[in-house]
């Protein structure tokens, strides 16, 4: 059977080519297994390599998969995913109505490998995983790991509400330490048995050396007298012997520094943030039992990162990522 011309073939007509030598006599292209075409001018198209053809279908079943698993956790509780995929944060609220952010880290051979896990919390837990788990047994295990911290949160902010904390605007819920004024240019320093959060807490004495040794003594003296159904406040005076100071009045517009996104007071200094750049936060929520604040820039970017927020010309409107409750932010052109 001859073989058919080439200006016979179909426009495009696919070919794998074989691995050809070089010959002056025929004037043949060496091809290497590459993939290509052959068009109907008579040229030959190198297409991409099998590998790469394989890689682009792998990427875009891994981003289906993804997006299905946010789809079962719910995108109202998504807060960050990467372009790449490479990390995805959720907003995951306790049964104490305190908010956490989880974030989730996939390496290139999820779900086969297992996710590494960041949040705000003193200790991590050990994560179960298998080759058919998803990111909902994450949160899942999440969740039953926060109900395992409820204590220890209970007990800082019986702390953090009725005694005079040092840096409390700099304190987060991985910390598990405490520095307390308590008067006479002394302070101590409480580190909190995170799982028994109610005990007698190791405490370190700072201050002019007379003094700390008087209070040294006195803990020493009193320590038996510890109980984990009294108050932390209520525990150091009968152990110090003395009425610790409360916290001082705290004007509303100086609770929250902190942006509830980037974690940061200032946005970094950065040409293609205009005027924003180096800025405070300037926007706080408006529901008072949040009062979360925020850089606009970045309460902007998050809200458009979510499937159900609404843009009325230069406005977003969407939910807090904190509290759900609405929330409306004007947008500015960058750079």
């Amino acid at each position: 059977m001859g073989s058919t011309p080439a200006h016979t073939m179909q426009p495009y007509q696919r070919y794998i080519m074989p691995h050809y030598k070089s010959n002056k006599h025929t004037n043949r292209r060496a091809f290497r297994g590459s993939d290509t075409i052959l068009t109907p001018a008579g040229d030959v198209v190198d297409l991409p390599h099998s590998s790469s053809l394989m890689n682009m279908a792998l990427s875009s079943s891994f981003s289906r998969a993804i997006n299905a698993e946010i789809e079962e956790i719910g995108w109202e509780h998504l807060v960050r995913l990467a372009e790449d995929l490479s990390f995805v944060t959720f907003r995951v609220v306790d049964k104490k109505e305190r908010v956490h952010m989880l974030e989730i880290l996939l390496d290139k051979s999820y779900p086969n490998c297992a996710p590494s896990v960041s949040a705000d919390v003193p200790y991590l837990f050990d994560l179960v995983w298998s080759r058919s788990s998803r990111l909902n047994d994450v949160v899942k295990q999440f969740k039953q790991h926060l109900e395992k911290l409820q204590q220890f949160w209970s007990a800082v902010e019986d702390i953090d509400q009725s005694l005079l904390v040092s840096d409390s605007a700099q304190l987060h819920r991985a910390t598990s330490f405490r520095h307390i004024n308590i008067g006479n240019d002394c302070s101590i320093i409480l580190n909190i048995r995170v799982n028994d959060p109610r005990s007698l807490p190791e405490c370190r004495f700072l201050g002019l050396d007379e003094n700390v040794n008087l209070l040294r003594d006195k803990w020493r003296r009193n320590c038996n007298k510890w109980s984990k159904d009294k108050l932390f406040a209520e525990n150091l005076a009968t152990l110090l012997e003395f009425q610790l100071p409360g916290p001082p009045g705290v004007e509303k517009n100086d609770q929250q520094i902190d942006c509830g996104i980037c974690y940061s007071q200032f946005l970094p200094v950065d040409d293609e943030l205009g005027p924003k750049s180096g800025s405070k936060t300037d926007y706080t929520c408006e529901n008072t039992t949040c009062s979360k604040a925020f850089h606009s820039v970045c309460l902007g970017d998050w809200l458009r990162s979510i499937t159900t927020t609404r843009q009325s010309f230069d406005v977003l409107f969407g939910n807090c990522p904190y509290c759900s409750q609405p929330v409306a932010v004007k947008i500015g052109a960058r750079k």
